[in-house]
């Protein structure tokens, strides 16, 4: 055993756990260290909330954790009771259940020591000899062979115009995501910054009777429902650049089977992108990227059907534009806005706002002590398209120098800018088997010199 190399895989959401259990699988793979600081192993964000009203935006048959048994969910779904469908879709709480399940059995067949969960947050990674040295925040430090970066979404960046006053306000949610992100029941009108997927889990999260929600983004776009049911995908030619993947869904969608069209491309979506050149997916990113987004990431049917009721309730309000300004005071929040293709501003009063902007791309702009100063050494760099760190094919980072940081990996989200769809479970699940794979390969070729 203590012959053995370590991986220090830091975050145990998705991704991380994901990565951590294709290494723990090899009988002589190394130990591999789990760090997670909130404690809450193989859920992250996105599976530990319990609202009944959260559901996958992917059906439970595309769900299974490993890319050769895609129907590893459905029958674990199968040996397990406490769980309902809404036509295809269990609950993000559910699906956190299957996770943790998963890291029980790993920690049960695993020989012992092989898997470590470490409850503590990665602050610091830094070189050392030949390998990485990671220090943890309360002082401990870990060496390692290869080191992982799965820290899942980042949190969203303030609004450009908001101030210190509305920042440390108790009337502002920064981060929707987090456990402690409540609002009194006397709340009653509320800003919510975004139009996406964050928007709406956040419009079933803080419902209350009496409540009103105000949505404003730059386009005013709101994502789609999926169909009842998933139906046959149409033949698509060869998409080429954005402007010929534009014409080439439109004509996929003539029939009105534009759901189909979309899903017919979410196998070749990474090679898509990979073939563009920069000006490309500068072009994509600039014109196309809010409509893909809205038609990719669909919602559940019965999300769907709660969202439009609240919309033709004008509980939920939705509006294009773009936000100047906001003024707090003492009895809630005066929000200046112009709507898109207007010059003249108009006045939203409200009593608490909330950022649902989505995740954070530009590495620039974040807040987390470690990226910082792995920013600050030079050992990654953000992507030219600023969706996250830039790495290689294989999810190795790359450093300012322009090279891969040999053993530091990034699996997840945090990678969107070399493969841009890298935020759901089938894409997620296809880059921790493979990052996994080539730092097992890596760990053999060392042993073998």
């Amino acid at each position: 055993m203590s012959q053995r190399p370590t991986v220090a895989v830091i975050g145990a959401g998705f991704s991380g756990l994901l990565t951590a259990l294709h290494l723990a699988a090899d009988p002589d793979g190394p130990t591999v260290r789990l760090i997670e600081r909130s404690g809450a192993f193989g859920r992250g964000a996105a599976y530990s909330t319990a609202n009944p009203d959260h559901l996958l935006n992917v059906r439970v048959a595309n769900m299974s954790a490993y890319p050769d048994d895609p129907e590893h969910f459905t029958k674990w779904l199968a040996g397990h009771e406490g769980w309902s469908s809404h036509g295809g879709f269990v609950t993000r709480g559910v699906y956190g259940d299957y996770l943790q399940d998963l890291l029980r059995q790993a920690l049960e067949t695993t020989s012992a020591g092989r898997l470590l969960l470490e409850q503590d947050e990665a602050v610091e990674v830094a070189r050392a000899g030949e390998g990485w040295r990671v220090r943890l925040a309360l002082g401990r430090e870990i060496q390692a062979s290869a080191v992982v970066l799965a820290l899942g979404v980042l949190r969203p960046a303030p609004p450009v115009a908001a101030g210190p006053e509305l920042l440390k306000s108790s009337r502002y949610i920064g981060d929707p995501w987090d456990p402690k992100a409540q609002l009194d029941d006397s709340v009653s009108d509320v800003l919510l910054i975004g139009a996406g997927l964050t928007m709406i889990d956040a419009a079933v999260s803080l419902w209350r009777p009496g409540r009103r929600f105000w949505a404003i983004s730059r386009r005013g776009l709101t994502p789609r429902p999926h169909a009842p049911v998933s139906g046959p995908a149409p033949e698509m030619a060869s998409a080429g650049s954005p402007r010929r993947l534009l014409a080439a869904v439109r004509a996929a969608s003539e029939d009105g089977r534009w759901r189909e069209a979309i899903d017919s491309l979410r196998p070749h979506v990474q090679s898509i992108w990979l073939g563009w050149t920069q000006a490309e997916r500068a072009q994509f990113l600039r014109h196309l990227r809010p409509w893909w987004e809205v038609h990719r990431h669909r919602l559940a049917p019965s999300v769907a059907r709660r969202i439009g009721l609240l919309m033709r309730g004008r509980e939920l309000v939705v509006r294009a534009g773009e936000i100047t300004s906001f003024a707090p005071g003492r009895d809630g929040i005066e929000v200046m806005w112009r709507p898109r293709g207007a010059r003249t501003l108009r006045r939203l009063g409200v009593s608490a706002v909330v950022n649902c902007t989505g995740f954070l791309g530009d590495l620039d702009q974040a807040g987390d002590p470690l990226l910082r100063r792995l920013l600050a050494a030079g050992l990654i760099r953000p992507d030219p398209c600023r969706l996250g760190a830039d790495v290689d094919a294989a999810s190795r980072l790359i450093g300012t120098g322009g090279q891969p940081q040999a053993g530091l990996y990034a699996v997840g989200p945090l990678t969107r800018g070399a493969f841009w769809e890298i935020t759901s479970v089938p894409d997620i699940r296809s880059q921790a088997a493979g990052a996994a794979q080539s730092i097992l390969s890596s760990l053999r070729r060392a042993r073998a010199a």
